[in-house]
């Protein structure tokens, strides 16, 4: 307990305003001499018929004392669960007013210290049921309480009253002599307040690193820290008003919000925006949109830890996140922090748990979110795993991670090079040429944008480009072709890392950590225990002769844990693939060799086998897809309408990895899928988008549909991360309605710059004031060249006074700027002097 704490919180007037109600004015003339001498009891309203303070009123008071007490930011003095028998014991002790003997003149010669033990004398049960640190408390308020009543006494006598420099003086001996007192007690604040420095501390360690695939250079990390390099990610709002769908800063998207549900692909970055999230509060670095959260724990639990199991208790948190220090935090900590509302939760992977434990999940977070209200919740899950507003009735607001920027991607290619130039024996010169090759390559090749669009992909073709020396793969298969070979037979040979005693070929692994994801896709897990992953290949190793005469069971999983890089150990005991995706990859690839096209069509309709699926269609044979495509978008009896309707949307999309198929098919499953292409919200319309450019050929005429229509289509054709969009979307350009054409404004860096500016941009309406955005100096010359617009939103960093000398600068007249802009306003002032009003930062 902090007495100074509890001492400012309980101001004079409040106290004094509780106090006045125990006393009543037995007339004038009452003073401090012998002669007006009043016994305390007739100064009390406590006994007599009628009795004027009732015990009710007198509870009432003790319990509003202690709320006072232990309210507020800081350490509490007491467990939550003491309140209530703090202020019971309160209330019996001042009770005893009613039976005090001395005078008025008798008292105030006790003082305030001394009123208050005579006061504990005539009840000296009512603090034996308290700990020590609630006995300190009690102990406390009853002297100051003490101290108003005396104070009341005094102002009755012909002395002048006690000054507020005298009450001062009094708090600051008070407070002296209960530091002195809370010394001897063993304090459960401070225990709690060194545990909570530990593990800030830990946490900005532990989840400080952020993965590069296939770093393959002697000597060289795979990992470098997060809170240096991390790429703030950018999110679509749900729910928001029409017209402000543009992607923002996920900060600025989180900011003010206590309970959040973001959505996000595989690889988008989820969890390494709970990784920053953690490591930012834990160090005290976060920016200042999210200040709500300084100051706060963070808590991160991967639900795949506990996804067949009940939700862990607070006491379990740590345990469950593989924090090596959990058994060290005090008894009770983690209940302590969430009843004081300084907790944030920060909840990974719903999508990880099997279908019926998500809404055990649901459940479990209603009760959470209940019984400890003031804390901050954040849960992440794949797009579809659950549906829409899923947490609503939580009050939980929904955001999008969006898919990557064309000047993201390249802001990721250029972040990743600056780290590998770090690398002992790095040549800059090669990683410069590197680093501009996969620019360039990235915005003029087709299929390598589209697989551009999400961290973990970004960095997979960043190590893989430069493992290949400037080569790149094009098509999902060839890509993780190409990631195999250089994770499972050419890192550690090109690392120089020494032989464990085992040489496996590519196949032999590969075939072998088919095996555990399998095993991990059948049983709907995405973690296992390690004694199951050596049982598994114990079983299987007399099917690989090339791994079974180099060593048993236990040898080879050590090897492929420690030199395939793709397998970890995430807490003792327990063993995962380093991305989902790469289970998903292998658990595809061990489906279509063994022909189970029947088991992945029935469970075609899951949310957690969506990858499974698509990556299966990719390496399988023309007739094979055929048949599976056909089983996936035919009536299936039994099948619930929504379980169907995803099963055919998802062979739409499984059209896009395909490189041989039958046309009868193709028009069959565009034909299932036609109608179904409707969706009726914002959100609705970006995860159809998300599906790809097959989605396009799916919708409506855009000239033929309602204004209504024609919004949710803009967002649609706009969420397509392909330049084909830009056909459908200028089918839209000719609208007048505002949301329309502010959705297809922001859609432009997404695109090629030059034909999206002249088959959209140049015949967008500006009436209304709509601002027109740039994000790079390529688009500041592309609306040069169409002249200019009279409102500008300046996306990124641009430099105010290079902007001004690209723009004809006496068109613009409004100016709009991220929050974040460095420049200020007077800069942006003088660069383009004809701006009228304010510049707006959003």
């Amino acid at each position: 307990m902090d007495p100074a704490l509890v001492l400012s919180r309980l101001t004079q007037p409040f106290v004094a305003a509780l106090v006045k109600r125990l006393l009543v004015a037995p007339g004038p003339g009452a003073g401090l001499v012998e002669k007006s001498a009043v016994p305390v009891r007739r100064l009390v309203g406590l006994r007599g018929e009628p009795r004027t303070v009732r015990d009710r009123e007198l509870h009432a008071l003790g319990a509003k004392l202690v709320r006072q007490a232990v309210g507020g930011p800081g350490e509490r003095p007491v467990r939550p669960d003491e309140d209530q028998v703090v202020a019971d014991a309160l209330a019996r002790t001042l009770d005893a007013l009613g039976e005090v003997e001395m005078s008025d003149v008798q008292a105030v010669a006790l003082q305030a210290d001394g009123f208050a033990q005579h006061l504990g004398s005539l009840v000296p049960d009512a603090a034996r049921e308290l700990s020590e640190e609630g006995a300190l408390l009690h102990a406390l308020l009853l002297e100051v309480t003490a101290r108003h009543i005396l104070e009341f006494f005094t102002s009755r006598s012909a002395f002048v009253p006690r000054t507020l420099v005298e009450h001062s003086g009094f708090l600051a001996e008070l407070c002296k002599r209960y530091e002195r007192l809370e010394a001897r007690v063993p304090s459960q604040g401070a225990a709690d307040a060194a545990f909570e420095e530990r593990f800030a501390r830990d946490t900005a360690i532990l989840h400080n690193r952020l993965t590069i695939f296939g770093i393959d250079l002697a000597s060289a990390p795979d990992s470098w820290p997060l809170d240096s390099t991390y790429l703030g990610l950018r999110c679509e709002p749900g729910g928001g008003p029409q017209g402000s769908a543009t992607p923002v800063p996920v900060s600025r998207a989180l900011a003010g919000r206590s309970r959040i549900l973001v959505r996000g692909v595989a690889g988008s970055g989820k969890t390494t925006l709970l990784q920053w999230l953690a490591v930012a509060t834990a160090k005290g670095e976060l920016p200042q949109q999210l200040a709500g959260l300084r100051d706060r724990v963070p808590f991160v639990l991967p639900v795949r830890r506990f996804s067949r199991e009940n939700p862990p208790v607070p006491g379990e948190f740590l345990a469950v996140n593989g924090y090596p220090g959990s058994d060290a935090q005090p008894p009770g900590w983690a209940d302590r922090v969430l009843r004081q509302g300084r907790g944030l939760l920060l909840i990974d992977g719903v999508d990880e748990a099997p279908e019926p434990a998500r809404e055990r999940l649901r459940h479990t977070l209603r009760d959470w979110t209940a019984l400890y209200p003031g804390n901050v919740w954040l849960v992440t899950t794949r797009p579809s795993a659950v549906p829409e507003e899923w947490l609503a009735a939580e009050e939980f607001a929904e955001v999008q991670l969006a898919p990557m920027s064309r000047d993201e991607v390249a802001a990721f290619v250029e972040r990743w090079h600056a780290a590998a130039r770090q690398e002992p024996g790095a040549d800059p010169a090669v990683l410069a040429r590197y680093e501009q090759t996969l620019i360039d390559a990235l915005r003029l090749t087709r299929d390598l944008g589209r697989l551009a669009t999400n961290p973990l992909m970004c960095g997979l073709l960043c190590a893989l480009h430069r493992h290949l020396r400037g080569y790149l793969p094009s098509g999902r298969k060839e890509l993780y072709d190409a990631a195999m070979s250089m994770l499972l037979e050419l890192r550690d040979r090109q690392r120089v890392v020494p032989d464990d005693g085992i040489a496996l070929s590519r196949q032999p692994k590969i075939q072998l950590l088919q095996k555990l994801a399998h095993w991990m896709l059948i049983n709907g897990k995405s973690e296992m225990e390690r004694d199951i992953a050596v049982d598994i290949l114990r079983r299987h190793l007399p099917a690989v002769p090339a791994a079974a005469r180099q060593g048993d069971a236990e040898t080879i999983y050590r090897h492929l844990l420690n030199r395939t890089g793709l397998l970890r150990e995430p807490t003792a005991g327990s063993v995962d693939f380093i991305h989902r995706t790469f289970q998903d990859y292998l658990a595809a690839d061990a489906m279509v060799q063994q022909h189970d096209f029947g088991l992945l069509l029935n469970h075609s309709h899951l949310t957690e086998w969506e990858d499974v699926v698509r990556m299966a269609v990719s390496l399988s044979r023309p007739n094979e897809v055929a048949e599976l495509l056909r089983g996936m978008v035919s009536r299936r009896p039994g099948l619930r309408t929504a379980h169907a309707r995803h099963s055919k949307l998802l062979a739409a999309a499984c059209l896009e990895n395909v490189s041989e198929i039958d046309p009868e098919v193709r028009q069959l499953v565009q034909r299932a899928t036609q109608q179904m292409v409707n969706p009726a919200s914002p959100a609705g319309a970006r995860a159809l988008g998300w599906i790809g450019p097959i989605v396009l050929e799916m919708l409506p005429d855009p000239r033929t549909v309602s204004d209504d229509r024609a919004y949710i289509l803009a967002i649609t054709a706009s969420s397509v991360a392909d330049d084909m969009a830009i056909d459908y979307l200028a089918g839209l350009r000719e609208r007048e309605r505002m949301d329309i054409r502010v959705q297809l404004a922001n859609a432009w860096p997404r695109y090629d710059t030059a034909r999206y500016a002249q088959q959209v941009i140049a015949h967008l309406d500006e009436h209304g004031g709509l601002y027109f955005p740039v994000s790079d100096l390529h688009e500041a010359r592309a609306l040069a060249d169409l002249g200019g617009r009279a409102h500008l939103y300046v996306k990124g960093q641009l430099d105010p006074a290079r902007l001004a000398g690209i723009l004809p600068v006496e068109r613009v007249r409004r100016l709009r700027l991220e929050p974040d802009h460095p420049a200020t306003d007077e800069q942006w002032q003088a660069s383009f002097p004809y701006v009228e009003g304010p510049i707006w930062r959003e």
